[in-house]
């Protein structure tokens, strides 16, 4: 027996390859749940759902219609919806005298307004229905501040705020609302980075555990939150092997592993 057995969760942003958003909805299928995948390529999303013996839709989380069909396509084939995950977001890196006014109408239209819009019509599903469990991604890098991020943090930051206020206003109908914030994680939107040689060893130093986050992890995390066990909702669950007991790597330190890395790697080479 499935821990999410008889639930109908649906994960927005899972049409990309390995992403965090495709290793929930696996996970979530594993345990019995019934699958509604979402996001803006047709292709990847189809086949995820033929995988997963379940529905797919188009959706761009920037555009309020598009989230409350997904929610009404979603009824009309389940019955209901009980969990849903966003897992949407724009790893921006720009200075910050740099950043333009383009890039921050973007990040802002995905990650703080596109996110208001998800709470409004999944939040606002699961009270008019039998309550249910809402999940968003945040970031460690709100609470260990990451360099040449700031619209990134300031977007996921306002996302966290909305998050305790849905939490706030609609446990009483019986829905939760939390946030996962991971740390450095080896998925599509940041698989260039994290394949430079010496960049995870810069990271690896600041995590008590030993070692950065996987999109497993985040994934038993979200299990948990689904699950009828979980008794928290207004928080953020910091799933980043206690990077924010300590800190990110600075330009600088991350810089000079990256050099080590590749003197290392071109001395090695060169025997």
């Amino acid at each position: 027996m499935g821990r999410l057995d008889g639930k109908v969760a649906v994960v927005v942003g899972a049409a990309g390859d390995g992403n965090m958003g495709q290793v929930i909805a696996r996970r979530f299928a594993a345990e019995g749940a019934r699958i509604m995948v979402a996001g803006r390529h047709e292709a990847p999303l189809a086949a995820l759902a033929t995988e997963l013996d379940g529905r797919y839709a188009l959706c761009d989380v920037t555009r309020k219609a598009d989230l409350e069909a997904l929610a009404a396509a979603t009824r009309a084939a389940y019955g209901h919806v009980d969990i849903a995950v966003n897992c949407t977001g724009w790893g921006l890196l720009a200075k910050l005298l740099e950043t333009t006014e383009q890039q921050l109408d973007q990040v802002t239209a995905l990650q703080f307004k596109g996110t208001f819009f998800f709470l409004q019509a999944f939040v606002g599903a699961m009270a008019a229905d039998r309550g249910g469990s809402v999940i968003l991604m945040s970031s460690a890098s709100v609470y260990a501040v990451l360099h040449h991020h700031a619209a990134y943090i300031g977007t996921k930051a306002g996302a966290d705020a909305l998050m305790r206020c849905f939490a706030n206003e609609f446990g009483a109908k019986g829905v939760r609302v939390n946030s996962i914030a991971p740390g450095l994680t080896a998925t599509p939107m940041t698989a260039r980075e994290v394949a430079m040689p010496g960049l995870e060893a810069a990271f690896v130093k600041e995590y008590p555990l030993g070692r950065v986050g996987t999109t497993t992890d985040v994934a038993d995390a979200a299990l948990w939150l689904a699950g009828d066990e979980c008794f928290m909702t207004g928080q953020v669950l910091q799933v980043n092997g206690g990077l924010t007991l300590r800190r990110n790597p600075t330009p600088r330190e991350i810089h000079a592993a990256i050099q080590s890395a590749s003197a290392a790697g071109s001395a090695e080479h060169t025997r």
